[in-house]
């Protein structure tokens, strides 16, 4: 499958499929296709899956998109404003927030992911419920803003505000730390907790996340 990602803030991806080949997308993505790409909708691993991404922020059930008698072109565009990153999901399965999910070829597979750290999971920013992306083949997510990618070592740690980290790999871990002192705390303008990431493996981070663009947008929607 060739793909191009048109756009900066704004993007949209647009996929050549070629006659057979499937892509995998959540619900309402599809902006515009050939009318030989033949839509099917399925649980994608059944209705224990289909209930966890429904958790995970996704639709409950997903939309395949397959090419018949010849090449096809689909495109899905950004519900935000941001970036598209796209994954090569292989042998380490990647972990990205809630709703980042896009599309991807229909051999990597969406599922919940369950964060187990009780601390990280209520101040970390990112929640019990994040995304896991499996299988092999390409995978296309949307990041709130610039996407910022990182190779940490083994044991390597860096430290992201709360909303800020937008995918890793899962062979990362992810926890807080409490700022420290707390007049930092009050007055700061950070919180009470950041969320430390721990490799080995890659980090991506995100400029803009939604949550920080609503509090900036909040004081002027109403007027």
């Amino acid at each position: 499958m060739d793909y191009k990602i048109i756009g900066e803030s704004l993007p949209v991806l647009i996929c050549d499929v070629a006659a057979g080949e499937a892509v995998i997308t959540e619900g309402g993505a599809m902006s515009w296709m050939t009318p030989n790409m033949k839509m099917e909708t399925t649980s994608d691993g059944g209705v224990g899956k289909a209930i966890g991404r429904l958790f995970s922020g996704e639709s409950l059930f997903l939309n395949k998109y397959t090419a018949e008698n010849g090449q096809g072109q689909i495109a899905f565009a950004t519900a935000y404003p941001g970036s598209i990153k796209v994954f090569d999901v292989g042998e380490k399965p990647m972990i990205i927030q809630k709703r980042a999910f896009l599309a991807s070829e229909s051999t990597v597979h969406l599922s919940v992911f369950f964060q187990k750290k009780v601390g990280a999971g209520l101040f970390g920013g990112e929640g019990f419920i994040m995304q896991k992306l499996e299988g092999a083949g390409k995978a296309f997510v949307e990041i709130d803003g610039t996407a910022v990618e990182y190779e940490l070592e083994a044991g390597q740690k860096l430290i992201a505000s709360t909303g800020y980290l937008a995918a890793m790999d899962a062979t990362c871990s992810m926890d807080i730390q409490t700022v420290p002192g707390m007049k930092n705390m009050l007055l700061g303008g950070e919180g009470f907790f950041n969320t430390v990431i721990t490799g080995p493996g890659k980090v991506i981070l995100q400029s803009m996340p939604l949550s920080q663009l609503q509090a900036v947008l909040a004081p002027v929607a109403g007027k």
